[in-house]
């Protein structure tokens, strides 16, 4: 049962855009004061990287299903991988109306992508563990930079770029610990990485210190991949 709602989950997930919109980052008018082009937000290419996720959690839920349903590898990570989608697949209309609770959502979404991330086995990683990875990656920089967004758009404490580090030094903590856990799959750090560069080129030309800190830290994940990759 749990593999039939994961399969389920991941189906009404991936076709969310098609009811909801594509999402490429938040209205900045949606905010008491408006985000616009806010630093700690990737360029709007890096959002691409959604049709990858979704494509690929489709497949690792079907193949769950016929291949691996009464796996007991395979059954622990299925109840928070299943709430994280199930958030998920109304998580493009709450981000249109509200971007306090879009925060809120992200982030539980976030801890039940990063708990079935852990979870996963050390085998059937290219079915099971590279698909999780890739989207616990992305979340983990999404949901700072909403963390961020949200922050600066209700002038909470500091500014913008104040909030961009801080975005930046969560996603980056976040990352780092659970990268080195043991036996995780590369696709995790890639995803972050692929956030990070595109923060990166966000700030080129606008500030250059952030623009060197994302670098430096998409660097760093590219590292953390490297490893996890060469120890297989």
């Amino acid at each position: 049962m749990k593999a039939v709602l994961v399969f389920v989950a991941s189906l009404a997930f991936a076709s969310a855009p098609f009811w909801s919109g594509e999402f490429g980052g938040f209205d900045p008018n949606q905010y008491p004061v408006p985000q616009v082009e806010p630093p700690a937000q990737p360029a709007g290419y890096a959002f691409s990287i959604w049709g990858l996720i979704y494509l690929w959690l489709l497949v690792s839920s079907y193949f769950g299903l016929f291949r691996r349903a009464e796996d007991p590898d395979w059954d622990a990570p299925r109840w928070p991988l299943f709430v994280s989608l199930a958030i998920g697949t109304s998580w493009l209309s709450v981000a249109q109306t509200s971007p306090i609770w879009a925060t809120v959502l992200i982030w539980i979404m976030l801890g039940g992508a990063v708990l079935a991330f852990l979870r996963t086995p050390g085998r059937d990683r290219v079915w099971l563990a590279a698909p999780l990875g890739l989207y616990a990656g992305w979340l983990t920089a999404a949901s700072a930079v909403s963390l961020a967004l949200t922050g600066a758009g209700y002038g909470i404490g500091p500014d913008q770029i104040a909030w961009a580090w801080i975005a930046l030094a969560v996603a980056l903590a976040i990352g780092i610990w659970v990268q080195t856990r043991p036996g995780r799959s590369p696709a995790y750090a890639a995803a972050l990485a692929w956030a990070l560069v595109a923060v990166a080129l966000q700030n080129m030309g606008n500030n250059t210190a952030l623009m060197v800190g994302a670098a430096a830290g998409a660097l760093v994940a590219i590292l953390l991949a490297g490893r996890a990759l060469r120890r297989g």
